[in-house]
């Protein structure tokens, strides 16, 4: 891909070798200052058109998809770096149920306040939507309200940011009460301050001088005051949510303390938007739930029983996925469903070994669990690295991250090879009974005798005509209960 501001007009692009003519702007000056071609450029990312499989599906996809074009402003890294965000968004408008149809970079050393691109680029832009037959334009960022505003009067189409498309998903994907009040908080604490009470429809109350500056009498129209009832009952809708969502984490929170009582050890599986967690939740649990790809196709947290291969139960807890730069909205509505995360005795982090930079996408998850352990005052539970999907990959890749990633542990939960190898080092990760009891248990006690089987590791065991003695490494609350009939010494 070129930048087209250094293209010779004479020169035909499609006859000229990628590595025969490099742009004078790759290198990054100096002066920590852009070119200016470079700064003035509005670069076409090739490859992000949506392609349909069947042909068959063209007037029912017409009618149905938005035909959207995409827009980036690049202002660090490298362009590999700006061309994969700007792919990532392809694929959210399109899980989203959007037609891609052209994607654009500019190179800028900070988005324009005004109108994200510039006024120069935005009537190149407009000339772009109106050629290609768009109605919607998707900015790769968050834009201002005042950038949204501005767009939208110059491009005369619909324009969304990327913070609106993954609120749009995931009000598509949400299936539970809770899953649906939490990206309902979220879509409003993001629409409240882009709220719009006037313009062509409406006039904004004037009166006195101003009024009669304004047009006088049949002007003054109730626009603001209209505003301000949305504002109020947005502002009581959020309270609402707000409490709801208080008593769902209590129920929560009481599920977790009923765990954490029985002293069942919990696994929570984290990770990037479609890198597999939910397949190795069936995998290793065989939990049957939804499997989709698609991004955010998990959005309500499912925790399933499993036990390791010497017998030991624990839970496995399928959380939602991350994205660069995930809504802040996001990380705060859906913040009880993270504490999942949090609360776990061992966090097996998924990465997608198909993803071309997965060390990007391995940053942006830890990133938004280190903000939430930094605002709740906690720590992370132990990380266990899991590269899943070795299937779709070549023995040269699966090299090249293991150089990457030395610490991980290889799997295919499609295949099913490393599930084996995954349980047993789960199994090692988890934390196992710290106290050494050796007890006779009465033969009408065999309650106890099963909580030792099942809850710790028994050492041996033999059956006596007073009772079963046993030796076992148990958890104290076990132990306790033990404790009328054994002497107890923890290691």
């Amino acid at each position: 891909m070129k930048n087209s501001a250094t293209w010779p007009a004479d020169l035909d692009r499609s006859a000229v070798d990628a590595d025969e003519y490099e742009p004078i702007l790759s290198a990054e000056p100096s002066t920590g200052e852009l070119e200016l071609a470079e700064r003035a450029s509005l670069r076409r990312v090739s490859g992000l058109s949506t392609e349909l499989a069947d042909i068959t599906e063209v007037e029912y996809r017409r009618l149905r998809l938005e035909r959207v074009v995409l827009v980036g402003v690049w202002t660090d890294g490298d362009a590999t770096h700006a061309e994969a965000s700007l792919a990532e968004l392809a694929r959210l408008a399109e899980t989203a149920g959007s037609q891609v149809l052209e994607g654009l970079v500019q190179r800028r050393d900070r988005p324009d306040p005004s109108t994200y691109v510039g006024s120069g680029k935005v009537r190149e832009l407009r000339d772009v939507v109106t050629s290609t037959g768009a109605d919607t334009v998707i900015c790769d960022g968050e834009l201002s309200p005042g950038q949204l505003r501005q767009l939208e009067e110059k491009l005369k189409v619909k324009v969304i940011d990327r913070t609106a498309l993954i609120l749009d998903i995931f009000a598509q994907h949400a299936r539970s009460k809770e899953g649906k009040a939490q990206v309902e908080l979220a879509q409003l604490q993001y629409f409240l301050p882009r709220l719009r009470g006037w313009g062509e429809a409406m006039s904004r109350q004037a009166g006195g001088r101003a009024g009669g500056a304004t047009g006088g009498v049949g002007t003054r129209g109730p626009g603001e005051t209209k505003l301000e009832t949305d504002r109020r009952r947005i502002h009581k809708r959020i309270s609402k949510l707000r409490k709801e969502l208080t008593a769902m984490r209590t129920v929560r929170g009481t599920k977790r303390s009923r765990r954490e009582a029985n002293e069942v050890p919990s696994v929570a599986i984290a990770g990037y938007t479609n890198a597999g967690k939910s397949s190795l939740l069936n995998a290793l649990t065989g939990a049957g739930v939804l499997v989709e790809d698609a991004l955010f196709a998990t959005l309500d947290p499912t925790t399933r029983r499993a036990e390791t291969p010497d017998g030991r139960p624990y839970t496995l807890t399928d959380t939602v996925g991350f994205v660069r730069h995930l809504p802040h909205q996001l990380v705060e509505a859906f913040r009880s469903t993270l504490e999942e995360v949090s609360g776990a005795d061992l966090l097996v982090h998924v990465v997608d070994g198909s993803e071309p930079a997965p060390q990007g996408q391995v940053t942006a998850v830890r990133e938004v669990l280190a903000e939430i352990a930094d605002e709740h005052g906690t720590s992370m539970p132990p990380e266990l690295l899991v590269i899943n999907k070795t299937d779709a990959v070549d023995a040269t890749r699966i090299a090249e991250l293991r150089r990457l990633l030395p610490d991980a542990v290889f799997a295919s939960a499609h295949s099913g090879a490393g599930i084996q190898e995954l349980r047993s080092i789960i199994a090692e990760r988890l934390p196992r009974p710290e106290v050494f009891v050796t007890a006779l248990v009465p033969y009408t006690r065999g309650d106890l005798v099963a909580r030792v089987h099942s809850e710790g590791e028994v050492v041996v065991e033999e059956h006596t005509p007073d009772g079963t003695r046993i030796s076992a490494k148990v958890r104290p609350e076990l132990a306790n209960a033990l404790q009328q009939f054994a002497s107890v010494d923890s290691e």
